[in-house]
């Protein structure tokens, strides 16, 4: 599946760029990657819309926003555009995710092994780095946990090496679940249930421990129905937003019967826990 990069300039601020992201997804854009002079957003050429592109671009408050490159990225080049640059991440010095190409190192007690192909998390996101920071300061032995987002598989398949019992990561993406399901045979986790859905199709099943790195709009959106899947005294991991939404994020999850734990922060993005009572 080949697929459309289009490169802009930043909004002239955080709140700008997070409304334009957005907007992006909701017309395709499915990927994001931060550069020197902006970001690149990725679309799946067959849902490529210029002319919803344009109307966005159109609007007053993105005037000052420039499309630098438009290009067609083929599929088999997409590999190759990653392999030249991608260098394993070690977090708290104990957890080393690497690509296939890089070799094993046993000297890291958590060594993953991730495939990013067009999915997010490979730990180069602050996001994704967070959430993983957390969960090694947490017991994950025996617990069910679900991972909401999941993407890469990145955040189940660590949970399955802490020791976590019932792991479950759902996409609603197709090209990210199975994706999923490559990482999770490549990290020999093959116990761990990847599925295409949403949190729709969660049904009320339960969790000792829920992962959403996903974003703040979708986080609120979907808080209520985490929050049913969670056990009481349960723990969820929230990250995908700014350290400015966190007030908002707490708001809502209070209201929905979580105390809020404690939060980390890195370069305007931020990782939270919270407890249901």
């Amino acid at each position: 599946m080949n697929y459309i990069a289009c490169t802009f300039s930043n909004p002239q601020n955080e709140a700008l760029k997070d409304m334009f992201t957005e907007m992006l997804g909701n017309i395709g854009f499915d990927s994001f990657m931060d550069i020197d002079e902006g970001f690149t957003a990725y679309c799946a050429e067959t849902a490529f819309d210029k002319n919803a592109l344009d109307g966005i671009l159109a609007m007053e408050q993105l005037a000052d926003v420039q499309i630098f490159k438009q290009e067609i990225i083929p599929d088999q080049d997409w590999n190759a555009t990653w392999e030249s640059s991608y260098e394993p991440v070690v977090i708290d010095g104990i957890c080393r995710i690497r690509a296939p190409f890089h070799e094993a190192d046993s000297s890291y007690k958590y060594d993953l092994c991730i495939e990013p192909k067009m999915s997010f998390g490979t730990a180069h996101h602050e996001t994704t780095a967070q959430i993983i920071k957390l969960m090694l300061a947490e017991d994950f032995k025996g617990k069910d946990v679900l991972d909401m987002g999941s993407g890469t598989g990145i955040l189940a398949i660590l949970a399955k090496k802490l020791g976590s019992a019932k792991t479950v990561a759902v996409d609603n993406d197709e090209w990210a679940y199975r994706n999923a399901l490559d990482n999770v045979k490549l990290n020999a986790e093959n116990d761990i249930v990847v599925e295409l859905g949403d949190a729709n199709s969660l049904n009320n099943r339960q969790f000792d421990v829920i992962i959403a790195n996903i974003n703040r709009n979708i986080l609120l959106r979907d808080m209520r129905e985490y929050v049913k899947c969670l056990k009481n005294a349960g723990k969820i991991f929230f990250s995908g937003f700014y350290e400015s939404d966190l007030q908002m994020i707490k708001f809502e999850a209070e209201r929905l019967g979580l105390s809020y734990l404690n939060n980390i922060k890195e370069n305007e993005w931020t990782a939270a826990i919270f407890v249901k009572k």
